[in-house]
């Protein structure tokens, strides 16, 4: 009986050791490319561009100092600003339609929930002419608003169906001792439900983010030298004179940084919040 025991343990001991290096070499695989961007961005460009790959090099500062000389501020702004915003709308918007499909669910909400999905199966090059036509109709090309309008639109049905599935774990019986305590609407959402939920807010929010962070398809064809986020930023060190690797590799990096801080200062709320949401 010992003997089995102790087979049994030492299997199992095998088996999470085999798993835990299968972890270590995917994250490795998915990290690789980033580590090696943030590594040519120390390179000269000669170094970036040898073949095979320079190894071994002298750390250099200089691409950091010619990115920062191209004036990267603004388009950093921009990008800041179009994501925050929508970011926030977003969640303001996305959280009572979520409620209303969840915890109390209004009249047809299986419409309402395919309606807000199906927004999201036209690809954005056919919306783009009569999107770019309404903008240049009113006047708002060119504008930082527009994208903060558009990123909203972009990433509300996804906020919507996420929120829906953090507030339907949200125990019934826990807002039901609420209304017998005499807790109102108001009060049972920011006294019981927003702090169960509080994971799932966050990762709805940092997903939203990371979204209208990167997006680069409809801030290319709407915006110019005034509201230029941080991806058009990118597109301009690709020229006529070639590809200045180490040079792109050093904005990317710095476009990179507030994504990575902010994955990296969320973290925790936002693995508990996917696999809060990962339970239905």
């Amino acid at each position: 009986m010992t003997t089995l025991v102790a087979t049994g343990a030492a299997r199992r001991r095998l088996g999470t050791a085999i798993w835990g290096t299968v972890a270590w070499i995917a994250g490795i695989v998915f990290v690789f490319p980033v580590i090696w961007m943030v590594l040519t961005s120390f390179k000269q460009e000669q170094d970036a561009a040898s073949n095979p790959p320079a190894w071994t090099f002298t750390p250099t500062f200089d691409q950091y100092a010619q990115v920062f000389d191209r004036n990267i501020t603004p388009f950093l702004l921009n990008s800041l600003m179009a994501s925050v915003f929508s970011t926030l709308l977003v969640v303001v918007l996305a959280t009572p339609a979520a409620y209303a499909l969840s915890l109390r669910p209004v009249a047809k909400w299986t419409d309402a929930l395919f309606f807000f999905i199906s927004t999201k199966m036209m690809p954005a090059v056919a919306a783009l002419l009569p999107v770019y036509l309404l903008v240049k109709q009113l006047g708002m090309l060119d504008n930082i608003w527009t994208m903060v309008i558009l990123y909203t639109s972009m990433n509300l049905p996804l906020a919507v169906w996420m929120m829906r599935s953090f507030l339907l774990e949200v125990p019934r019986e826990v807002l039901e001792a609420g209304e017998v305590d005499g807790a109102g609407l108001l009060t049972s959402i920011r006294k019981i439900i927003l702090p169960i939920v509080s994971p799932g807010l966050a990762a709805t929010a940092l997903i939203c983010f990371i979204f209208a962070w990167n997006e680069f398809f409809l801030a290319v064809n709407l915006t110019a030298t005034n509201s230029g986020t941080a991806p058009i930023f990118l597109v301009g060190f690709i020229s006529s004179e070639g590809l200045f690797l180490a040079r792109l590799c050093a904005a990317a990096t710095l476009v990179s940084l507030p994504v990575l801080i902010a994955g990296w200062v969320a973290q925790n709320k936002l693995v508990r919040g996917l696999s809060m949401g990962a339970v239905k």
